[in-house]
C-alpha cells in the first residue's frame, strides 16, 4: 500500500483509520489518493504501518504503555496528539483535533466491524458533530452518514440505501424510494426505514422536519 497522495488543501476530507474491523485494500487506496491528512488512532498504529501507509497524526490516550516516540523516525514528519480524556472515545477526540484544524469534512474507516459496542458507538456519536464536522464512515458495504433537513441525490434504481434515526425522527417526506414515507416518524428500536431501495434512476429526495436521520448507503 502506498503513502496517501500529496495533497494539501484542507477543503478535501481527511482521513482517520479507527481500529475495527479493516476494509479492502481497494477502499483505502482510493480514500488516500485525495486525503489531505492521515489520522490513526493509536490501537490500530502497528496495523497501519504493516500496510505501508504514511500516517500524518498519531492521536490517543497512549495507556498500557504505548510509547508514540517509538513512530517519529520511521513516519517523520508526525504530529503526536495525547488526548488522555476518558469521557470520549478515541474516534470523538480526533473529531475534536479536526474541528480544532478547522477541517469541514472527514471519511472515517476500521469504525466497524469487531466489537458491536465500538460499531454502535461509533456510529450514533456522528449527530453529536452535526454542525461542526461533516463524517462519512465507509467499510466494504456501507457508506453512512447524517442527512440534513432536505437531502437530494441521483442513485441507480434498485440502489439499497436504509434510513436510520437516532432516537426519534418526525416528518419524513421521501421521493423515488420503493417503500416512500409520508410525513411519518421513524423511532430506533421500533421502526426504522432500513432496507429501502431507490426506485427508479433519479433523484431520491428525503426530508425530515426534527431529528436525527442517518442514511446508509448499502452494497451487498
Amino acid at each position: 500500500m502506498s503513502s496517501h497522495h500529496i495533497v494539501r488543501d484542507d477543503q478535501e476530507p481527511a482521513l482517520i483509520i479507527a481500529n475495527g474491523a479493516a476494509c479492502s485494500k481497494e477502499l483505502l487506496g482510493q480514500l488516500l489518493e485525495w486525503s489531505p491528512l492521515v489520522i490513526v488512532l493509536d490501537s490500530a498504529m502497528d496495523r497501519v504501518l504493516e500496510l505501508g501507509i504514511k500516517v500524518d497524526v498519531l492521536l490517543g490516550d497512549f495507556d498500557r504503555g504505548f510509547n508514540p516516540e517509538k513512530y517519529l523516525e520511521q513516519q517523520y514528519p508526525l504530529e503526536i496528539v495525547h488526548s488522555p480524556d476518558q469521557e470520549k472515545t478515541e474516534l470523538e477526540k480526533a473529531f475534536d483535533y479536526l474541528i480544532t484544524r478547522k477541517i469541514p469534512a472527514v471519511n472515517v474507516i476500521w469504525a466497524t466491524g469487531k466489537r458491536a459496542d465500538h460499531t454502535i458507538t461509533n456510529i450514533t456519536n456522528i449527530v453529536r458533530f452535526r454542525d461542526k464536522l461533516k463524517i462519512v464512515v465507509l467499510d466494504d458495504h456501507s457508506k453512512i452518514f447524517l442527512l440534513p433537513q432536505k437531502f437530494e441525490k441521483w442513485y441507480p434504481a434498485g440502489t439499497p440505501i436504509s434510513l436510520i434515526p437516532i432516537g426519534k425522527v418526525e416528518g419524513i417526506t421521501t421521493k423515488n424510494l420503493k417503500y416512500p414515507l409520508y410525513n411519518e416518524p421513524l423511532t430506533i428500536g421500533y421502526r426504522t426505514g432500513s432496507s429501502n431501495e431507490a426506485d427508479k434512476d433519479g433523484i431520491v429526495v428525503i426530508e425530515h422536519s426534527e431529528g436525527d436521520l442517518l442514511l446508509m448507503e448499502c452494497f451487498d
